[in-house]
C-alpha cells in the first residue's frame, strides 16, 4: 500500500470520526445547554463528561485531518495546504475552549452542592453566561471556521482533481451555505440549532461523509502522487 493510499484511508477515518463525535457531543451536552436550572439541580455530570470527551475527540480528529492531508495538498498548492492546516488548528482550538466553558458549569454545580448557602440566582446567571460562551464558540468554530476550511479544501480538490469534481462542488456548496448560515445566526435571523440551521449544515455534512467514503473506498484519483 502506497503512502498516498494510506493517507487517504487515515483521512477518511478521521472525517468520519469528526461527524460521529460532533453529533455525539451535541446530543450528550443537551441537559447542560438547554436546562437553565442545571447548576441548581441533581445534574447529569457523567453525560456531560462523555460529551466533553466526544468533543475532545472531535478536536483531535479535526487537527488530524489537516496534518494527514498536508503532504498531498502541498504538492498542489503549498500556501493553501498550510492555510488548511492552520485553519483546522484554529477550529480545534475554538472547540476546546467551548469544552472548558461547559465543564465549568459542572464545577459550579458541584460547588453549589457542597456549599452551606448559595445564591441561586447568581449561580444561574454564571452558568447561563458559560453556556452562552459555548454557543458562541460553537458558532465560530464548527460554522465560520469550518466553512472557511471547507472552501479551501474543496477548492483545492476541485482544481487539482484529487477527487471527482462533483464531490468537490458539494464541498464548495456546503462551505458557502454553512458560512452564510453562521452569518444569519450572528445577526439574529434564526437560532443556530433550528430547522433552518440544520438544513444549512446538511450539505457540509454530506460533503465530509461523501469525501470520507470516497477516500476509504478508492482513495485519491490517479496522479495524486505526482508533484
Amino acid at each position: 500500500m502506497g503512502s498516498t493510499r494510506r493517507t487517504a484511508i487515515v483521512t477518511g477515518v478521521l472525517f468520519l470520526v469528526t461527524e460521529v463525535a460532533a453529533i455525539g457531543g451535541l446530543a450528550l451536552y443537551r441537559p447542560v445547554l438547554h436546562d437553565t436550572g442545571y447548576v441548581l439541580g441533581p445534574g447529569a455530570d457523567s453525560r456531560v463528561f462523555l460529551g466533553a470527551l466526544c468533543e475532545f475527540m472531535l478536536a483531535l480528529a479535526v487537527t488530524g485531518t489537516g496534518a494527514a492531508l498536508y503532504p498531498v495538498l502541498r504538492r498542489r498548492n503549498e500556501g493553501a495546504a498550510i492555510g488548511y492546516v492552520c485553519g483546522r488548528l484554529l477550529e480545534a482550538a475554538v472547540i476546546v475552549v467551548g469544552i472548558i466553558s461547559v465543564l465549568s458549569v459542572v464545577t459550579l454545580r458541584r460547588q453549589a452542592e457542597g456549599a452551606a448557602s448559595t445564591d441561586g440566582a447568581s449561580l444561574v446567571t454564571a452558568s447561563q453566561a458559560l453556556v452562552a460562551f459555548h454557543d458562541w464558540t460553537f458558532l465560530f468554530g464548527p460554522n465560520f471556521v469550518l466553512g472557511a476550511n471547507t472552501l479551501v479544501l474543496a477548492g483545492l480538490m476541485y482544481t487539482s482533481r484529487l477527487v471527482p469534481r462533483s464531490i468537490a462542488v458539494l464541498g464548495l456548496v456546503g462551505g458557502t451555505l454553512i458560512s452564510a448560515s453562521a452569518t444569519a445566526v450572528l445577526f439574529g435571523a434564526y437560532e443556530q440549532v433550528s430547522v433552518a440551521g440544520s438544513l444549512a449544515a446538511l450539505p457540509v455534512f454530506a460533503w465530509e461523509v461523501t469525501l470520507a467514503v470516497r477516500l476509504l473506498g478508492k482513495g485519491f484519483d490517479a496522479g495524486a502522487d505526482a508533484v
